[in-house]
């Protein structure tokens, strides 16, 4: 028996479709196989389709790499996500597009390990446990000690590393995770003090005494990409952590004078950091500056310290054009100045402790908080008669931790560093010589810009949490068993532990009795997150099964933001440890913004969490989220307005499959930003809405029982809208495959939603219904089995970007007996040049196009959609006059016409209206009758006028002088071929005009 089931794919449908869906609870048993021997569900619920697959596809293997298969493996390692909380819609965009890769590539073949992992995030999670510690116990890490703090930050990764996972599972993210890492995991620590030895040894990594980010809140060194700049363009009040309710000023330059010694002479400084005069230790001049010739080799007197403080010459510093020519050197706490004090041999006077306070070389100042020193220098020196000015300085940047909002302090700290000019020139040569292709290409100039000018890599962090260094100092008898603050670096021993160390000690300091006192400090995350795509397969164990089979990694996908901060230490890294590029291809993504363009700040109150856009949440709720963090209550105020504003109903239930495809659908090559639009992830909600309809519509028709046959019909038993929905499924294959392959996303997805929407439902389907009440088995049969091929591809098709929808509607759909048990291990479509079939695309244009023109026409007159007129066409073209005939009840059918004929003679038959259909023929409707002549001779009138227009501008653009030769011969032709059209357009509206007043 064939059943028949009314397609619902019409708009008024889906947009009555409620935005919530009745509360689902999940039946299935973890792992086990979702029961979809149930008819559909009558509406699309994603919680309900995105259940229980997730889990069955893990338990079934799915996506577990083979390092003893065949098939040629494809390697691609997710960036590790910062275990310190949530993933948010940066981390959606990464995996939505890997996840995209990664399934396409294993249903073309390929042994594909996509490689999860976490990263221990060694600042932001002490930071996070520190704060917890502080409001659930009262307590610091102080209090409890390096070993127990680290026992709390263990407990605290237990519970919310897990919450990442679910989130993963919730996106769909298929991902081998029996081979999950996490950068603090025992074998990658192996790798991590490994790498520092090998590094060590090779002296690419080396102890020294250098200006450091110093973070005052934290007590330790930060990277440069942990420091944001603001730029002040006037004299700016801001709080300063540490400091209390209090602020200060910034945007401003202070002048002050310096007493030249045994002289009623000065010099005066200009400074944005006044504070940083109490470590100054010389001024300097250009030499051939007039103004202070008769002061080469003199002294200044230091109004606070006793310190003489002589007038250098440095015409590398100074600028005699700018500000009063002299210059304050203050060699510990500014890098320009650092470089000064070496080329002087000055002295490098440190003025900070480690919390930002003034030490005991800052007279009367020491023990103030560094910015209420700035005010007491500054009071003193009025109080002494040597201030002379405050001025606005605009474009100052102001240097901010991101971790503390602290404001950071260049100091001079004993770290160890990597010297990174080789390993960068071998990143520069991969990419010039195309070793290492980063796509988009725009991105090479960046990586070159960095490469090229790259400086040594600071890599101690003044923290617990992370990898302790493995390097020992040796004291000697008699000294204090404790690293002194003036350090012998030839006194460091460098090995994997401390007995292996205690063994190099001995070599290197025969004879001596001495105690090895281990570094206190970790390893930047940088460090061990640039080992991420070896030490996660055995390295340094080279031989290691996954190490041969896996690395080098194929890919590395992440956001442009991190291109030189991790993509090139993981290159230099990789070059360095295993002479191999870690990866061949770099391709960069976006970074997600509001839809307004704003970056995602937690006090504006944008950032999304996906699991919000998957399951949906009131305003309500997000509001209680916002009171529920750690935003000052100014901040949760300023949030909640903006929430209200962006989101005022809440954001809808969208489901995993909308969010990813809207997402890929951004994500074009070159793109900086994406301005997400929750509405349009709601739009692909409804798309899978289609989807649904559709598969239900397709079960229906072909019938219980059906057997989807294991070859496809011949093309000369298929109709005409058969052969061309067949080629117009092959040209969205091949469209979906080359966009694939070259990044672009956008397209790849809009091949596959054009294809399904456009001419898979608002065509094929529609045509479709006539066959099948048609009562033809034969015709019936092969329209089937199109069906069957074209929703199969189709599901095949989107299932990278959609994976739990096209799993849900395929299961159900009928098989062929080589059917895979999924649809994920399913060959994935791919282009058939036999099934490009021109000429059935060309006949079943002039069905579309006449049948489009006839819906218009039906439109524009008001005629309600049961009526359906006659219909004549009158060819002008060739092909028109060939394919009519042919076609007269597929145009009846799409055009929701009544009888369709040929109007040979081109003549208007009595009682109809007419449109063009473009150049090629005029359709006319018998609408005598029917329709309000009044207003349809108006509508022609005002379209008559409006050809008018565009003509006599045609006429004008083609009267310049010397049109003939300035114009190029190619626009001259599409000029003179538009003018014929819009002129026989017009007449043909004429004519019509003229048979409505017949009508009368």
């Amino acid at each position: 028996t064939r059943r028949i089931i009314p397609a619902t794919m019409g708009k008024k449908k889906d947009a009555a479709e409620p935005a919530q869906a009745e509360v689902f609870v999940n039946n299935t048993p973890k792992g086990e196989k979702k029961d979809v021997n149930e008819p559909l569900a009558a509406a699309y619920n994603p919680i309900a389709v995105e259940s229980a697959w997730d889990d069955w596809w893990q338990a079934s293997g799915y996506y577990k790499a083979d390092n003893t298969s065949d098939k040629p493996p494809y390697v691609i390692m997710l960036p590790p996500p910062n275990v310190t909380g949530a993933l948010h819609l940066g981390h959606a965009l990464t995996v939505a597009i890997e996840d995209t890769i990664v399934r396409w590539r294993r249903m073309q073949g390929h042994n594909v390990l996509w490689l999860p992992g976490q990263d221990h995030a060694g600042i932001s999670t002490q930071v996070v446990v520190e704060k917890r510690l502080a409001r659930e116990q009262g307590i610091s890490r102080h209090d409890l000690g390096r070993e127990p703090f680290i026992q709390e930050v263990w407990k605290w990764k237990e519970e919310y590393g897990s919450r990442i996972s679910s989130q993963l599972g919730k996106l769909g993210a298929s991902l081998d995770y029996s081979r999950e890492a996490f950068t603090m995991d025992d074998n990658l620590n192996v790798a991590v003090r490994t790498a520092f030895v090998r590094m060590y040894d090779s002296k690419k990594i080396y102890r020294a005494e250098r200006l450091v980010n110093w973070d005052s809140q934290l007590k330790s060194a930060v990277s440069d990409i942990e420091v944001d700049h603001i730029t002040l363009e006037k004299p700016t009040r801001m709080r300063v952590p540490g400091h209390g309710d209090k602020t200060y000023e910034f945007g401003t330059l202070i002048e002050f004078a310096y007493k030249v010694e045994g002289s009623d002479d000065e010099v005066v400084i200009a400074t944005t950091r006044l504070e940083t005069m109490l470590g100054d230790t010389a001024v300097a001049v250009h030499p051939e500056d007039p103004r202070y010739t008769h002061l080469h080799g003199k002294f200044l007197v230091h109004p606070f310290v006793e310190r003489r403080i002589p007038i250098i010459l440095d015409a590398e510093l100074v600028d005699m054009e700018f500000g009063t020519g002299a210059v304050k050197v203050t060699p510990a706490h500014d890098p320009n100045d650092f470089k000064t004090g070496k080329r002087h041999e000055l002295p490098f006077i440190t003025i900070l402790n480690d919390d930002g306070t003034m030490n005991d070389k800052c007279a009367q100042f020491s023990g103030m908080r560094r910015f209420d020193a700035r005010l007491a220098v500054l009071q003193a020196l009025k109080d002494m008669d040597l201030y002379r000015d405050t001025k606005p300085n605009p474009g100052m940047r102001v240097p901010i931790s991101q971790r503390t909002k602290d404001i950071i302090e260049p100091m001079l700290k004993p770290q160890w560093w990597v010297d990174c000019s080789e390993m960068a020139a071998r990143g520069v040569k991969a990419v010039r010589e195309g070793e290492l292709k980063i796509v988009p290409a725009q991105y090479k100039d960046t990586w070159f810009n960095w490469l090229e000018n790259i400086r040594d890599w600071c890599i101690s962090r003044q923290l617990w949490w992370g990898h302790r260094i493995p390097a020992w100092y040796a004291v000697f008898e008699g000294e204090a068993e404790e690293i002194p603050l003036q350090e012998d670096s030839s006194r460091w021993v460098v090995s994997m532990s401390e007995e292996s160390a205690t063994i190099a000690a001995q070599e290197k300091f025969p004879g001596q009795s001495f105690k090895l006192i281990r570094d206190e400090d970790v390893l930047d995350t940088w460090f061990s997150s640039g080992l991420f795509p070896f030490s996660t397969l055995g390295w340094p164990d080279e031989s290691a099964a996954d190490f041969t089979k896996f690395y080098p990694n194929h890919l590395l996908e992440t956001g442009h933001d991190i291109l030189f901060f991790w993509v090139a230490r993981m290159v230099m890294m990789g070059l360095e440890l295993t002479d191999k590029l870690p990866f061949d291809t770099v391709y960069l993504h976006a970074m997600v913004r509001d839809s307004h363009g704003r970056k995602m700040s937690k006090s504006l109150g944008n950032v999304i969490d996906p699991m919000d856009v998957i399951e949906g949440i009131s305003l309500k709720a997000l509001h209680e989220r916002l009171e529920q963090g750690n935003l000052d209550p100014r901040e949760v105020e300023k949030a909640k307005k903006g929430q209200s504003k962006d989101f005022p109903k809440g954001i809808p239930q969208c489901g995993s499959d909308a969010l990813r495809f809207a997402l890929c659908s951004y994500s074009v090559p070159g793109l900086r930003d994406i301005n997400l639009d929750v509405l349009r992830i709601e739009g692909y909600r409804h798309f899978c809405n289609k989807l649904w309809n559709a598969t239900k519509y397709a079960i229906g028709n072909l019938g219980e029982g059906y057997q989807a046959p294991e070859q496809r019909p011949s093309i000369d038993s298929m109709q005409i809208a058969d052969k061309w929905i067949i080629s117009r499924m092959n040209a969205a294959v091949t469209k979906a495959n080359d966009s694939l392959t070259n990044w672009d996303f956008t397209n790849a997805t809009s091949a596959m939603h054009s294809f399904f929407i456009y001419e898979l439902c608002d065509v094929y389907l529609e045509w479709s219904k006539g066959v099948f009440t048609g009562g033809d088995d034969a015709k019936i049969a092969v329209s089937r089995a199109v069906l069957w091929e074209c929703l199969d591809t189709s599901l095949k098709l989107m299932h990278p970007v959609m994976p739990f929808v096209t799993e849900e509607l395929w299961q159900r759909l009928p098989k062929r007996g080589s059917a895979q048990p999924s649809i994920m291990l399913e060959a994935y479509p791919a282009a058939n040049p036999d099934l490009v079939l021109t000429e059935a695309e060309e006949h079943m244009k002039v069905i579309l196009d006449s049948a489009r023109v006839a819906r218009q026409m039906k439109d524009s007159l008001g005629l309600k959609p049961k009526s359906r007129p006659d219909t004549f066409i009158a060819p002008k073209s060739d092909i028109f006059r060939s394919v009519l005939p042919l076609v007269l009840d597929d145009i009846s059918l799409l055009g929701n016409v009544g009888a369709v004929k040929v109007q040979e003679d081109g003549s208007q038959p009595d009682g109809c209206g007419m449109r063009p259909i473009g150049d090629q023929a005029e359709c006319f409707l018998l609408i005598k009758g029917l329709v309000d002549v009044e207003a349809e001779v108006k509508t022609l009138n005002k379209k008559v006028a409006a050809h008018e227009k565009k003509i006599e501008g045609m006429h004008k653009q083609m009267s310049i002088p010397n049109y003939e030769t300035k114009v190029p011969e190619n626009v001259r032709q599409a000029n003179t071929e538009k003018l014929a059209t819009l002129t026989e357009e017009k007449d043909a509206m004429l004519r019509s005009i003229q048979q409505f007043e017949a009508l009368r």
